[in-house]
């Protein structure tokens, strides 16, 4: 025991790092493996007026830790290291800066822009290999100890339920903390903006009538606005710029403050909701070489970054953010998954997405499957159940790996967005690669035991364009961003309909409000995971605007007025689309299709269909200028495994696709894939659902308007499929073989009653879709 600064210090412990109160006292511990010197810096509740220096004279196993017993929860804190300051060698030590505890629970104050915040002279010509001697401590934010956990998170009883919605019946909606409920009116004013304002009633009620099972949340960990922002009056609105990992973001706490973040997945739970976090562990705010020094470049640079090979004065740059972390590392490996870990048994979300994830997964010679940071998630008890989702691409050389993640991990699939967006756009060649696309993508996710849903269908993100500014805008419109319209990309895929931007022509806006329907129908209908953008279904435009990433103002925010007649249509028309995947297991199959023919029903679990209603030859696959073709699906009856609540039944479905200019007749196929067919929508046709059905005969024709989206169920009416009595009696045998499976110790009488209630429940002919309710 020792005294220093009036605080009496004892050694403490190693373990675990960070600043943690135990009831006694506070333990400090902090990583650093080519620090000379710490130093534990105290400060008052201002965060302005450092109180105490304490040298933490204990190093175990690289680690600097003491315990003050006289420190409370509430208390202020940072951190000062020393060592050798030769930036040449990647050595960038200076003790005149304060440094943010990667570990903080909680922070207190922002990060003010000053020279100070710099290891170097700004002003100097040798830049970083200069040296500055001025104390940031004013200019920067401070840790706060933390008294723990919540008592409803310490104990799992008294937390609500997690919903565990399997992977088969996720619907993901990716959004941003604030710009949900900024615009909306029957959010309080006091919440809107906050995690509070996205866990009220009006948008969980928005969400749930939509069909949304998960909520993807763009970045929650403290981020920094970059300088450039900062000097144009902008600021950096989507959060990729972190600086810790193990607090939420001040700037979303309403008054509720404290557990606010909790109590907002709280809620998202009990709504039947699960929250997945948009997580950035590839780089840190610190920047390139010449960026500010808050906290890993100055605690242990080489520990924590990658530098170049041979010249440590310069980082790699897989992210194109001017730093890399450097995973491979045990204590990096181990800040990452402890934050993981955090984030879901303290925080209680349910699963991540990986930002530019394969600079995550790199070895010294590029991306492999087997390397220790997916090896280390793979076998952790808690974050190996976690849903797990890749951005399956970087910047460095070998960085796009879309289908190369391991067992466990699902990934965003650009191929299903880029060969989406191009064949409602009208580009030819594109019918082969958009029947693989919209079955699941077996050619990138069918190994090792992976199912479709390993592929997340996604058409837009928060980065591109909202999917009402894909149909209305041919060339981006970035002039706000400040960079003359240089930022973003130029491959957008998009078609403005024949006119740019906003336009009163009411044959232009019918034909984009058709678009919108075919992508979302091609997306929700799909096999795979679909990934809903906020706004989206009703109309959210950015104004031409793909990269967004600086407006925190009503370019980003979501518009809930709904003010014109086709945003409710299109909400309606969406809710539609993912009840019919909800209703129907075609839609949301857990294995690939693989061509064979479904036994008993004698056709084939899915049929590609010419306009002549005959099955697609080689040579049509290969037709360059084919836009039109449809697809029978049947269902497998191993894809409706709840033998009780949901009677196994089989529903066949035509999707006829038309991405020309001009009408098809279309015929339909014969009556040995069913004899009578009902539409259940047409994206070309205004009208309700319930005017919407029609019944066409087999071999058929069906009048395919130009650009176009038609969904058909087969009607087995009196009069309908010929070989109902043997599906019947196919499916009482998998319902008596699922019934001995999961009851053994049942009589033959007990398995029969089970089977007769399966029978007696099957659905009436009243369509689920039909109605839409708020």
């Amino acid at each position: 025991m020792a005294q220093c600064s009036g605080w009496t210090v004892w050694p403490g412990a190693p373990y675990p790092l960070g600043a943690t109160w135990d009831g006694y006292g506070v333990n400090f511990a902090l990583f650093s493996a080519g620090a000379e010197r710490v130093e534990l810096c105290l400060f008052d509740s201002s965060g302005q007026h450092e109180q105490a220096r304490i040298p933490l004279s204990e190093y175990t196993d690289q680690i600097w830790h003491a315990c003050l017993p006289e420190c409370r929860p509430g208390q202020l804190y940072g951190y000062r290291v020393y060592g050798p300051y030769d930036p040449a060698n990647g050595r960038r030590f200076n003790g005149n800066k304060l440094l943010i505890d990667p570990y903080a629970r909680a922070l207190a104050g922002r990060i003010h822009w000053h020279d100070a915040l710099f290891s170097y002279r700004t002003d100097s010509l040798h830049k970083d290999l200069s040296f500055d001697r001025r104390d940031s401590a004013r200019y920067m934010a401070k840790g706060v100890v933390t008294a723990g956990p919540s008592p409803w998170t310490r104990d799992e009883e008294s937390r609500p339920q997690r919903p565990h919605t399997p992977w088969s019946q996720t619907v993901l909606y990716e959004a941003h903390v604030a710009g949900l409920s900024r615009r909306h009116p029957h959010v309080p004013a006091s919440q809107r903006g906050t995690y509070a304002g996205l866990a009220s009633e009006p948008i969980l009620r928005h969400l749930q009538s939509l069909g949304v099972t998960a909520i993807e949340l763009l970045p929650v960990f403290p981020f920094l606005d970059e300088q450039h922002l900062v000097q144009k009056g902008l600021t950096n609105y989507w959060g990729y710029n972190p600086f810790a990992f193990f607090t939420p973001h001040a700037g979303y706490m309403g008054e509720t403050g404290g557990d606010e973040f909790k109590l907002m997945v709280h809620r998202f739970h009990e709504a039947g909701m699960e929250v997945i976090l948009d997580v950035v562990f590839n780089h840190t705010a610190e920047g390139s070489h010449l960026g500010p020094t808050i906290s890993l470049r100055g605690i242990d640079n080489l520990s924590y970054y990658l530098t170049v090979p041979g010249n440590a004065r310069y980082y790699m740059d897989h992210t194109g953010c001017g730093n890399t972390l450097n995973i491979p590392h045990p204590r990096v490996m181990q800040m990452v998954t402890d934050s993981l870990r955090y984030w879901m048994t303290e925080m209680g979300v349910d699963g991540f997405r990986f930002d530019l994830a394969l600079s995550l997964a790199r070895l010294p010679n590029g991306y492999h499957p087997g390397c220790p940071f997916l090896s280390a998630i793979g076998q952790d008890p808690i974050l190996s159940r976690a849903k797990l989702i890749a951005e399956p691409w970087d910047l460095g050389l070998g960085g796009y790996q879309v289908g190369r993640f391991p067992p466990g991990w699902a990934e965003w699939n650009d191929r299903f967005r880029d060969t989406v967006r191009g064949f409602w756009r009208g580009d030819y060649g594109l019918v082969s690669d958009l029947a693989t696309r919209v079955t699941g993508s077996s050619d990138l996710f069918k190994h090792d035991g992976r199912r479709p849903q390993a592929s997340i269908n996604f058409i837009t993100a928060h980065d591109g364009f909202a999917l009402h500014d894909l149909v209305s805008y041919t060339v981006k419109h970035n002039e706000a961003n400040g960079e003359e319209n240089h930022d973003g990309t130029d491959h957008n895929i998009s078609w403005n309909c024949g006119v740019e931007g906003e336009t009163v022509d009411q044959s232009v806006n019918a034909l984009r409000q058709r678009q919108k329907k075919n992508i979302l129908a091609t997306l929700i209908l799909s096999q795979g995971v679909p990934m809903l953008v906020a706004g989206d279904e009703m109309g959210r435009t950015q104004h031409g605007n793909n990269n967004a990433y600086c407006q925190d103002n009503t370019v980003s925010w979501v518009d809930w007025s709904m003010s014109r007649a086709e945003d409710s249509a299109l909400f309606d028309f969406t809710c539609m689309l993912l009840r019919l995947r909800r209703r129907y297991a075609a839609f949301r199959r857990t294995t690939f299709f693989t061509g064979a023919v479904v036994p008993p029903l004698g056709i084939k679990d899915v049929t590609w269909l010419s306009v002549s209603g005959c099955e697609m030859q080689v040579e049509e696959w290969r037709a360059p200028f084919i836009r039109c073709f449809g697809f029978h699906l049947s269902s497998s009856m191993t894809d409706h495994t709840d033998i009780v609540n949901h009677p196994l039944a089989h529903e066949g479905f035509i999707i006829l696709l038309n991405a020309h200019d001009g009408p098809v007749d279309f015929r339909l196929p014969t009556g040995a894939y069913g004899k009578r067919w009902t539409r259940v929508f047409d994206t070309a046709r205004n009208d309700s659902p319930e005017s919407a059905e029609e019944t066409f005969l087999s071999s058929s024709l069906y009048p395919l308007e130009p650009h176009s989206f038609v969904l058909l169920i087969c009607d087995k009416k009196p009069g309908g499929v010929e070989d109902e009595p043997r599906l019947q009696r196919a499916v009482s045998k998998i319902v008596m073989n699922r019934s001995r499976q999961h009851t053994p110790g049942y009589s033959r009488q007990q398995h029969k009653k089970i089977w007769r209630k399966a029978r007696t429940q099957q659905p009436r002919r009243k369509r689920s879709w039909m109605k839409v309710k708020h």
